[in-house]
């Protein structure tokens, strides 16, 4: 009896002895964990509205880079319900975009970007409908001379038609954003669908005017609020406008195609519609299932391409005169710098090495203009362990741009213009690590080559033949450099003269 009571004690000892350890581990490897998921910090959030009241949805990329420096450069905010990893910092930014390109290099498809494109196209996908399609826009394009000589032509052909439009109005005051947009827009035409347009004809302007408008809804308040609850859509405004707005430009790329179809010839490729559609023929012939050259990319993707090309471009030259307007002695240097070089011939992509003042001045253009402040948004294609903190897969990532380009770290006056951010003590020009406004890593702009041919081409031509300058009645001091958020950052309406310099 006394053997078994002696047995059954040593049972339960040994019993609460395992029970213990287990305890102690599990508590042990629960601490141990939490160490090692240390998640970013972040101000602390209000029930179901996060951060929305600590945040100004208006500026957002200033709200964000102001909490970076509170909070470093790596932190966590949350819009209603939805956590958001923001990146700060050009150290940061490139470390997640380059050295980690592939856990950082999803796309954070949005309800108003889902209802857009429906995850086809190029910037609004993932996964391997994404590979494919930009690996074609990349050779599409580079076939029909995208940074070569052959897109040169165009732009400057381009660049004769704006003048000959700037011409017309005698030096009077003008609003330059349309002008300017559907310049831009014709180059992108040219290479999508094989055509330039009139400035005065109703599908470039239906185009150019409503994706405009369309981009400035994407950064309204409403649209912001509605990624966070996609149930309100019906109730928005804005979310209505939007959904119009895609739907009719749409209807107007799917009839320009569909003309396109009825003279193509496989063997004769006028523009990237031909490559597509010639690509989705013989992908047909050769009966591969689930194919990504069907109609819906095809439209997605020329939208894509249209839509980013034309707003950034675009609204990066009219920051271009507006600080030429607002800083008329860095607009003198610049044209003496032109007058000098290349005298009164059209300026060529070759001459930018022999023009270090002006290549500065356009590069700090990019860098105060900073037409894409938070970049389009990523998300995480894998758990990833970043700068010490836990990153779970898929959660939404900002890359901060504006916290790059006015990195205090990397310029010496960022809050200022500054060309000589761009040039040493001999005044040459100097390329800078931190100089991002296309981005980096994956997701970098694909069209980044033509966009610097584009506002190099442009810029140069409008500065030798016309002096800008504010409109009479206002300084220079009293030019507005507000900016107008959407997708992409304009200057705030306003108006220039164009003197002719003849």
């Amino acid at each position: 009896m006394l053997e078994d009571l002696s047995q059954s004690s040593t049972s339960v000892s040994l019993l609460v002895a395992v029970v213990g350890l287990l305890v102690f581990h599990y508590f042990y490897s629960s601490l141990s964990s939490q160490e090692m998921r240390k998640e970013p910090p972040g101000p602390t959030r209000l029930p179901l509205l996060g951060n929305l009241l600590q945040v100004d949805l208006k500026r957002l990329d200033r709200s964000l880079f102001d909490l970076s420096k509170k909070y470093g450069p790596v932190f966590t905010v949350y819009f209603g319900l939805q956590k958001v990893v923001v990146l700060a910092g050009y150290r940061t930014v490139r470390q997640a975009l380059v050295d980690h390109a592939e856990e950082f290099g999803d796309r954070e498809v949005t309800p108003i970007f889902y209802d857009v494109n429906k995850g086809h196209g190029i910037i609004f996908s993932n996964g391997d409908s994404w590979k494919e399609m930009r690996r074609f826009a990349l050779t599409a394009l580079k076939h029909f001379g995208m940074g070569k000589r052959i897109t040169e032509g165009i732009i400057i052909e381009e660049c004769h038609y704006l003048i000959e439009e700037l011409e017309q109005l005698e030096g009077k005051a003008f609003n330059n954003t349309q002008a300017i947009s559907y310049a831009i827009s014709n180059v992108l035409a040219t290479l999508m669908f094989g055509k330039r347009y009139e400035y005065g004809d109703p599908v470039l302007q239906t185009l150019v005017d409503k994706d405009h408008e369309a981009v400035h809804l994407f950064g309204t308040a409403s649209i912001l609020i509605y990624n966070m609850f996609p149930w309100l859509g019906p109730f928005l405004q804005n979310w209505k406008d939007m959904m119009a707005i895609v739907r009719g430009n749409k209807e107007i790329l799917k009839n320009i195609i569909a003309d396109l179809k009825e003279t193509l010839n496989p063997e004769m490729h006028r523009c990237f519609a031909d490559l597509f559609l010639t690509r989705k023929i013989n992908v047909e012939e050769s009966e591969i299932k689930d194919s990504h050259y069907h109609d819906e990319n095809l439209v997605s993707s020329v939208l894509d391409l249209l839509a980013a090309g034309t707003d950034t471009t675009a609204s990066t030259l009219q920051w271009g005169l507006l600080f030429m307007a607002k800083y008329p002695h860095i607009q003198d240097q610049v044209q003496e710098e032109l007058s000098r070089v290349v005298g009164s011939r059209q300026v060529r992509v070759e001459d930018r090495k022999n023009l270090p003042y002006t290549d500065a001045v356009i590069h700090e253009i990019q860098r105060m203009g900073n037409v894409s402040p938070t970049a389009i948004p990523h998300k995480t294609t894998q758990d990833v362990t970043f700068q010490g903190y836990f990153i779970k897969k898929g959660t939404t990532v900002f890359p901060l741009l504006t916290s790059v380009l006015y990195d205090e770290s990397e310029w010496e006056s960022p809050e200022t213009f500054n060309p000589s951010h761009f040039l040493d003590k001999e005044g040459k020009f100097i390329r800078r690590e931190a100089f991002l406004p296309f981005s980096a890593g994956r997701r970098v702009c694909l069209g980044e080559s033509l966009a610097k041919m584009e506002i190099f081409l442009f810029f140069t031509s409008l500065l030798q033949r016309f002096r800008f300058t504010p409109a009479p009645g206002v300084t220079e001091e009293e030019l507005d450099l507000s900016p107008v958020v959407g997708l992409a950052v304009s200057p705030a309406p306003h108006k220039l003269c164009a003197v002719s310099r003849e």
